[in-house]
């Protein structure tokens, strides 16, 4: 049960960084018979889901590197990563074949991630008036690492998911004191 939760928080994690990437990775490791096992997208062909995704991470890979391709992917991601992190989150219980009988609590969990995450990235790129290309790098790099993690090493990807929640927790800390200190100069003025 440990392991089916850390795993669904390492694949949310790169949910909440990417929307199309770790659906790819997931259905390109997993072979043929995976994309009529998915949950809401299984009544799309696995050609047009497969060109569609891939045509997605491309955008997504070389349009986080802009500003303005940023502020797109931003928009995109507040509405489809909660979407994306549950599809994952049940997708991965299914992997597993672990059978947890409140399905739609597991996908919740991964929604909820994904979405915290993605409100965490957008705050952060108000604050630094866009993110930088090598974070941007990383990004990409750990939303592909946690989806293999979340397949072959769930406790060590579970771990790296808590660490981004704390990192997460943390940065809502900062930006309260940020925005009570530049509050506190306005009325001081």
């Amino acid at each position: 049960m440990v392991m089916l939760v850390l795993a669904v928080l390492s694949a949310s994690a790169a949910a909440g960084m990417r929307i199309a990437l770790p659906l790819l990775v997931i259905g390109l490791l997993s072979g043929e018979n995976f994309w009529s096992n998915l949950p809401l997208l299984s009544h799309i062909k696995p050609q047009i889901l497969l060109s569609v995704l891939t045509s997605w991470s491309l955008f997504e890979l070389f349009a986080s590197k802009k500003l303005l391709g940023q502020r797109i992917l931003q928009i995109v991601q507040l509405f489809f990563s909660p979407l994306v992190g549950a599809l994952i989150a049940v997708v991965i219980a299914k992997i597993f074949a672990l059978d947890f009988s409140p399905t739609w609590l597991i996908g919740f969990l991964g929604a909820i991630f994904a979405l915290l995450l993605t409100l965490v990235k957008v705050g952060w790129f108000f604050r630094l008036r866009g993110i930088p290309i090598w974070i941007v790098i990383i990004e990409d790099i750990m939303s592909i690492a946690l989806i293999l993690f979340a397949l072959e090493a769930p406790e060590e990807g579970g771990l790296i998911a808590l660490l981004l929640l704390w990192i997460s927790l943390r940065s809502a800390t900062a930006w309260r004191d940020w925005y009570n200190q530049s509050r506190q100069l306005k009325l001081d003025r």
